[in-house]
């Protein structure tokens, strides 16, 4: 099988890329360092023919600045849409789109914004487009990831300051009275995920979020087992409470490819804290 990853610069990506690695022929597209020079945002698309499966891993983040909201737009939905009509000119059998929970957010939530937006518009588009064009297509929608390495910082900052503090052994400080709750899940099991729908080239929309949301002060409590810290967790209740964002985990996707995630918040903070000590 000849598998082209679009994104493949991302920490996802790379996640993917190893654990695909000698199972099929890899293609890798994006702007810098790849196979194909590919930019979701450039006006033309073309890919090589011959690619029995395209997964999308590209994504624009947005943000609250109208360049930003108008990135994520161009990206995210007409940049998809450029892909699945590249995708099917050039004779692709199979498309995997990674879109976001994030997209199942109602707009008066205070984590909606262009981001959440744009991929629920993405999600239209890749459906609208699979139909369209006779293209079968997937798509996922996972939590927020993270994984081994710095390359996932940009993303979650506050997961891994809680990881700095823990392992220099400063006091974790969280603002409120409320513990809220979030929703993490680990690169290498999305990967895992993603690798098996390719394989059975999975049709429809599915939510990928991990069985299990965590609360604030459990992440702090993971970090600090992980990295072995003499770090203290306090709430500081003068400062104004944090929203909980949590998401019900919908076991469909992991009962298609018979797949369940595996990696709770205390493994991944201690597969974190084992690769900082062997870079140290």
């Amino acid at each position: 099988m000849r598998v082209l990853i679009v994104g493949a610069t991302s920490s996802l990506a790379q996640a993917l890329i190893a654990l695909l690695h000698g199972q099929c022929e890899l293609l890798t597209a994006g702007r810098n360092g790849c196979d194909i020079a590919l930019d979701l945002s450039s006006r033309d698309i073309q890919l090589p023919a011959g690619i029995d499966c395209v997964v999308n891993l590209a994504a624009a983040f947005g943000g609250k600045e109208l360049t930003d909201i108008l990135q994520a737009m161009d990206v995210n939905v007409l940049g998809v849409m450029k892909l699945c009509h590249a995708s099917a000119k050039a004779g692709a059998k199979h498309l995997v789109h990674i879109s976001s929970i994030f997209s199942d957010l109602d707009s008066t939530s205070p984590f909606f914004g262009a981001y959440s937006l744009s991929k629920r518009h993405s999600e239209e588009v890749t459906q609208f487009c699979g139909r369209e064009l006779g293209l079968p297509v997937a798509v996922l929608k996972p939590s927020q990831i993270y994984g081994v390495g710095p390359g996932f910082r940009r993303h979650q900052p506050f997961l891994y300051t809680i990881m700095d503090k823990a392992q220099s052994h400063e006091d974790i400080n969280l603002f409120g009275l409320n513990d809220p709750l979030r929703n993490f899940i680990h690169a290498q099991d999305v990967a895992k995920l993603i690798s098996a729908a390719v394989a059975t080239k999975l049709e429809g929309t599915y939510r990928c979020a991990h069985p299990d949301n965590v609360t604030y002060s459990q992440i702090a409590a993971a970090a600090i087992s992980a990295f072995e810290s003499k770090s203290k967790v306090a709430f500081l209740k003068d400062k104004p409470d944090i929203p909980s964002n949590g998401f019900a985990c919908d076991e469909t996707l992991f009962r298609l490819l018979d797949y369940f995630p595996h990696i709770s918040m205390t493994q991944g903070m201690q597969m974190e804290a084992a690769h900082r000590r062997r870079a140290a």
